[in-house]
Order: C-alpha cells, then sequence, then structure tokens
C-alpha cells in the first residue's frame, strides 16, 4: 500500500519539475537580463516610436510557417497510409505552438494527440513521424547556421578590431549575479536532459508503441512527393526568417542594419530556442540582445527590441491555437483505426 502511494507521488514530482524547471530557467534568465530596466518606456515606444506596418506585414510569414508545417505533416504521414484532413494538420501545429508556451516541447505530443482524436491515426506512429521531421529541420538549421557564420566571420573580425573587443572584455562584463544565474541555467539544462533520456528510456521498453515509432521515423524515405516535401521544408524556414527579419523595419535602431545582421541573429536565436523554455522566452531573448549590441545596438535599445518582438510573435502563437482549438471543436472525428 505504501509502494502504491509513493509511486503517484513520485511520478506527480518528475512532472512538476518538468513544468516548472523550464519557467524558473526562463524567468531567471528574463529577470537577470531585465533588472532595473524602465518598463514604463516600453508603451512610448510601441504607441509612437515603432511602425506597426512592418510588424503586421510579417504576421503571414509566422502564419504561413506553422501552415506549411502542417501541409508538410500530412506528406509524411502518406507513406504510412494515413491520410488526415489538412485542416486538422494545420490545426495541430496551432495547438503544438501554443501548448508549448505552457508546458515546453509538449507541442509534440499534443499534436499527434489530435490526429489521434479526430483522425484516428495511432499516437506512436504519427510521433514517429514528428521525429522524423524533427531530425529533416535540425540539420537544415545546423547548415543554415554554419554557412551564416562562415559568411559573416569577416564582418565579427573587422567590428573586433574596430573597437577593440575581445572575448576577455565580454566576460569581465558578467556580474557575479550574472555568473550565479549561467550556473544555474546549465545546472536546469543537465536536469531536463536526464529526465528526457530518462522518460525515453521508459518509453523505449514498450515493444508495440516502439514499432509504430520506428515505422513514423522511416517515413521519410518513402515519401512519394519528395520535391514537395523539400519545398516545404524550405517555405517553412524562409518564413520563419521573413517573419523575424521584417520586424527590424519596425524600429530605428534596427532599420539599417541589414540582411546580414539579421541572419546571424536569427542563427543565433534558433539555437537559443533549443533551451527548453516557454517559445524560448530568456535564452532568445539573451542571444538576440547579445548579436545586436555587437553590431552597435546600444544595450537598452536591444532589450526593447527582444522584448517587443517576442511578445508580439508569442501573442500570434497564442491567438493561433485558440483558433486551431476552435475551428477543431467543430470537426467531425473520425473513428480510430486498428
Amino acid at each position: 500500500m505504501y509502494l502504491c502511494t509513493m509511486l503517484p507521488l513520485k511520478r506527480i514530482a518528475v512532472q512538476t519539475v518538468k513544468i516548472a524547471l523550464p519557467l524558473i530557467l526562463g524567468g531567471a534568465i528574463l529577470f537577470w537580463m531585465y533588472r532595473g530596466f524602465d518598463f514604463a518606456r516600453v508603451s512610448d515606444v510601441v504607441l509612437h516610436e515603432m511602425d506597426w506596418t512592418w510588424m503586421l506585414l510579417s504576421f503571414p510569414f509566422g502564419i504561413l510557417a506553422q501552415a506549411l508545417r502542417g501541409w508538410r505533416w500530412k506528406l509524411t504521414l502518406e507513406p504510412l497510409d494515413e491520410h488526415p484532413r489538412s485542416s486538422t494538420c494545420v490545426n495541430s501545429i496551432f495547438l503544438s505552438y501554443a501548448s508549448s508556451l505552457v508546458v515546453p516541447r509538449i507541442g509534440e505530443f499534443t499534436r499527434c494527440g489530435v490526429l489521434k482524436r479526430w483522425e484516428g491515426i495511432p499516437f506512436a506512429k504519427a510521433l514517429g513521424t514528428v521525429v522524423t521531421e524533427r531530425i529533416v529541420d535540425m540539420l537544415l538549421m545546423v547548415l543554415i547556421v554554419g554557412v551564416t557564420f562562415l559568411i559573416e566571420m569577416s564582418v565579427f573580425g573587422t567590428f573586433f578590431q574596430k573597437t577593440g573587443t575581445n572575448i576577455g572584455g565580454i566576460l569581465e562584463r558578467f556580474t557575479q549575479a550574472g555568473w550565479v544565474v549561467t550556473v544555474i541555467c546549465l545546472c536546469a539544462m543537465g536536469v531536463l536532459l536526464w529526465l528526457l533520456v530518462r522518460n525515453l528510456s521508459l518509453y523505449n521498453k514498450v515493444k508495440s508503441t516502439l514499432n509504430g515509432f520506428w515505422e513514423g521515423i522511416t517515413s521519410l524515405k518513402a515519401v512519394r512527393r519528395k520535391p514537395l516535401f523539400a519545398a516545404a521544408t524550405i517555405g517553412i524556414w524562409l518564413c520563419y526568417f521573413l517573419h523575424y527579419y521584417l520586424t527590424f523595419f519596425c524600429f530605428d535602431f534596427t532599420t539599417h542594419l541589414g540582411l546580414s545582421c539579421a541572419l546571424v541573429t536569427f542563427a543565433v536565436g534558433s539555437i537559443a530556442v533549443i533551451v527548453p523554455t516557454p517559445n524560448g522566452a530568456g535564452p532568445w531573448h539573451f542571444a538576440v540582445k547579445t548579436m545586436l549590441i555587437l553590431y552597435g545596438v546600444a544595450d537598452e535599445q536591444a532589450l526593447y527590441f527582444v522584448l517587443i518582438v517576442h511578445t508580439v510573435q508569442t501573442l500570434l502563437v497564442i491567438l493561433l491555437g485558440i483558433y486551431g482549438w476552435a475551428r477543431q471543436s467543430f470537426t467531425k472525428r473520425l473513428p480510430a483505426k486498428n
């Protein structure tokens, strides 16, 4: 009886840590970055100094990136003889991004659950295709990051020569509190990685689930419309970039920075969101702000940029999630497949 009581408590504790730790991690980074920041000025920047036309023009690309991801997912399911409705695939992506704001990385499971509930597709099979997509996206992201840094290496070299900036100088700007926060964040990432590995090891013990999972992973080689899959993948990342790049023209202090700065900050931001915090909050702010400062943007202005852009784009994710939930609520469910 005691053992039965302890097991649920242990699961609750693990789940609590998995939810709380990313929130604490992101919150700690944001607190460190914005300590002593004048938030009262943010409303003036948003209402009087910001060009909302460019922000609104960036929205269609943010929406299209998620829609393309839904359509691409449909392509990876076709080799498994699964043909979900396109609307369900797209709405599941909207819901996955929104749910990840509450519990980081839960989105992958959310969209598989949506397909199981409305299309009757086995959860494990759908999850396998998600892993395939993530691998493809990771490879493309590594390529983008690598090419960007190779192209812009001379820019960084010129900047360091002109300003006399060096790594030691950057490290000297870290306060004692900054080092403490950095160490805590690294420890938190280690704990999250341990929990992930532990859960995967338990998950893989279920043979039937593993078979469906592997079937989904290997679906890529059987995709019938590979050119369309490749075009969708490129389109997703192009839309992500344009969704971000157009925000540069919203502010006087970033509109002149050009494509090279946008590529570099987009690359480092893409790396930063790997850290499991809600929509990359914290790591993304820190990474993009640091790179903007390297390109000559004042510290306070860089803080305005990352705070406003991330907040507005997060609100868009929330609105799309609400739309996806409302749309699916009126969608007819198909029977589960054996």
